[in-house]
């Protein structure tokens, strides 16, 4: 990611320390509530990091519920971040433990959304970086593709690896992000236990909302 300058990060900090609300859940596609704010969404495989991320970027322990089962967000949850910017909590798109019939349930939800919102700015695709990009995010990144939503991938988790580990993670994922034309060119590294990343991921963020 480009160099951003103090100012640029004292400016995202303040917005993302300011007032933020859970406003909605939705469980299916008609309880998606009503076009109003830029929206920026979070999506990945379940237990990636997504609550525990939008906790740390917001500074509150508990705005998003952070669940040790993974595959137990069964919601598209919808925070309001000032007057400016709506973070959404999409639930993890796959887990071996989960019927198929019920992930099949939760992707068209998703997808169902990622198509069908105009005011979406952004997709933040995360990745573990310990485990790199799997099957089904390339998935993702493919149907991201078709419906011309641009999505930048964060990886997550980088604390439980080393500065080489993180460097060739970073790599792989470049790769694995070739031909992907929704794909925003820079890859973030993340850590919602150290706070590495999450200065310039509110800054990409931030100027989201205008």
């Amino acid at each position: 990611m480009s160099e951003v300058s103090p100012e640029e990060i004292a400016a995202a900090k303040r917005l993302f320390a300011g007032h933020c609300e859970f406003v909605a859940g939705a469980a299916n596609f008609e309880a998606i509530p009503a076009l109003a704010l830029p929206e920026v969404a979070f999506v990945g495989r379940s237990n990636v990091g997504k609550s525990s991320l939008i906790n740390a970027l917001t500074g509150r322990g508990a705005l998003a519920r952070v669940s040790q089962s993974p595959g137990r967000t069964r919601q598209i949850n919808f925070f309001q971040l000032g007057d400016v910017l709506m973070l959404v909590d999409l639930p993890g798109y796959s887990y071996a433990q989960v019927s198929k019939a019920l992930i099949a349930e939760w992707q068209k939800l998703i997808f169902d959304y990622l198509r069908g919102r105009p005011n979406l700015k952004r997709v933040i695709l995360l990745v573990d970086a310990r485990r790199g990009v799997m099957d089904v995010d390339r998935e993702a990144m493919t149907l991201l593709d078709r419906a011309a939503v641009s999505y930048l991938v964060v990886l997550t988790k980088t604390d439980k690896l080393s500065a080489a580990e993180r460097a060739e993670a970073r790599m792989a994922t470049g790769f694995a992000l070739k031909g992907h034309i929704a794909a925003y060119p820079d890859i973030l590294t993340t850590s919602s236990l150290t706070g590495d990343g999450l200065d310039l991921l509110r800054c990409h963020i931030a100027a989201l909302a205008g």
